[in-house]
């Protein structure tokens, strides 16, 4: 499915996910904007993709500040004259129990997950609503918005707070054109999962190997990590479809993993 003229922001798009999720866009026929909290990386990744032909550009922004959110979207138009998809991708992870989690982690973590979002759908939806052209609103969730794992507290009440503002956005949104969706991942081999696997051995009192296959490939059908072309491939798909039939759903990518 072509996404010729469009221009897409993509948070978090330095590495991991949001920068494969680049990659097939600009692969598609979309310029990319790549928003990241490191300038060098966006402005990496965004060279990468000018270098092989495609229309790029790499900005920072710390998705929490209302202001570089702002001042990035500005960018984004400025240079591409619109914002027609927003991937709001940008994420962390810190992995411990409830009880262990400082009130500073938890608000950092709701704030990067949850008011990302916020702020950068506030953001397109305005240039989206005054062009009257509509768009698609793209939230990186997880099975995590569905289901409630051990030692993630935050990010599974973030992930799951993901559901409610897509599906406002999606009410709203709907007769403007605008459509919203949740892309809801199982484990992605990401340095952000790479991490916790040493972090959830110490903390389950089990081998790394252990970790792997017991508790994040444990309920996969073929014992397989899902891969950044599944979910690229999927934020391709939901980013083309044009009408409001699929709005306000989350679509699950984990090889069976969680199934709805």
């Amino acid at each position: 499915m072509s996404l010729e003229g469009k221009v897409a922001l993509i948070t978090g798009a330095a590495s991991g996910i949001g920068k494969r999720i680049a990659e097939v866009y600009a692969r598609n026929g979309a310029a990319v904007v790549i928003a990241d909290l490191n300038l060098d990386g966006a402005r990496a990744a965004a060279d990468e993709l000018a270098a092989s032909g495609g229309k790029a550009l790499g900005v920072k922004m710390d998705v929490t500040s209302e202001p570089e959110v702002e001042a990035g979207v500005a960018k984004a138009i400025q240079t591409f004259g619109k914002v027609d998809i927003l991937v709001s991708n940008a994420g962390i992870q810190i992995v411990k129990p409830v009880e262990e989690f400082s009130y500073e982690e938890w608000r950092r973590m709701i704030a990067i997950h949850l008011d990302g979002a916020f702020l950068t759908t506030r953001a397109c939806l305005k240039d989206m609503y005054a062009r009257g052209e509509g768009g698609a609103i793209l939230y990186m969730g997880s099975v995590h918005s569905h289901l409630a794992s051990r030692l993630k507290a935050p990010y599974v009440a973030a992930k799951h707070g993901l559901l409610g503002l897509a599906r406002v956005v999606a009410k709203e949104g709907g007769p403007k054109g605008v459509r919203a969706n949740v892309i809801c991942p199982g484990f992605v081999r990401t340095p952000l999962v790479e991490k916790q696997i040493p972090e959830q051995a110490t903390e389950f009192g089990i081998s790394e190997d252990e970790v792997v296959r017991n508790i994040m490939l444990k309920d996969t059908v073929d014992a397989q990590f899902t891969t950044v072309d599944d979910v690229a491939n999927l934020a391709v798909f939901l980013a083309a479809f044009e009408t409001n039939a699929l709005t306000g759903q989350s679509i699950t990518v984990s090889h069976g993993w969680h199934m709805q």
